[in-house]
């Protein structure tokens, strides 16, 4: 007797999808999942932190506790940038659409949307100032015409390394998420 619900073989992308009660659209989520990139910086940015923490016991042991403190506030630092590097990305409710960087985060009402749409174009690899051609998710906003918001690239730390379909898909996502709710 097959039992679907306990295999991984049925198709997720089905029409007959429907929300579930507790899906709650006015919290934000994150469209895609984050990348192996991402995932793997922020795991070795956490495990040099443990060192840190480890060498902050050890000189609290052994030292002045000002100095114990010193090599504690880095290893929060640390793992507060750890964090941040997990959190960057694109978030989406019925409120709006959020871009969350490094140090910043700009959040924009879905009635300010002009259009989100992936362009062909040159993208910056992992965030470097190398460029290599690929595809970009971007925003384009109201009162800013001349300004196109680059979203998400099919060569940032969430989908380098994955197949295209994994960008295609958060990018038709957002999209489906801005036309929904967009009051272009």
């Amino acid at each position: 007797m097959p039992l679907p619900f306990l295999t991984a073989d049925r198709a997720f992308d089905t029409a007959d999808e429907v929300a579930l009660p507790y899906d709650d659209r006015d919290r934000w989520r994150r469209p895609y999942r984050p990348g192996p990139w991402r995932v793997g910086a922020a795991a070795l940015l956490l495990l040099l932190a443990s060192f840190v923490l480890f060498a902050a016991v050890i000189i609290a042991a052994t030292a002045t506790p000002a100095s114990a403190g010193t090599v504690f506030a880095i290893a929060l630092a640390g793992v507060a940038c750890a964090l941040r590097l997990l959190r960057m990305g694109v978030w989406v409710s019925a409120r709006g659409l959020r871009h969350v960087s490094f140090v910043s985060t700009r959040t924009t009402a879905w009635d300010q949307v002009v259009s989100v749409r992936t362009v062909q174009q040159p993208v910056r690899w992992l965030g470097l100032p190398r460029t290599v051609q690929g595809q970009a998710l971007v925003l384009a906003r109201r009162g800013r015409p001349a300004e196109s918001l680059p979203l998400l690239t099919s060569r940032n730390a969430d989908f380098l390394g994955r197949d295209q379909l994994a960008f295609d898909r958060a990018a038709d996502t957002v999209e489906a998420w801005a036309a929904e709710y967009g009051r272009a």
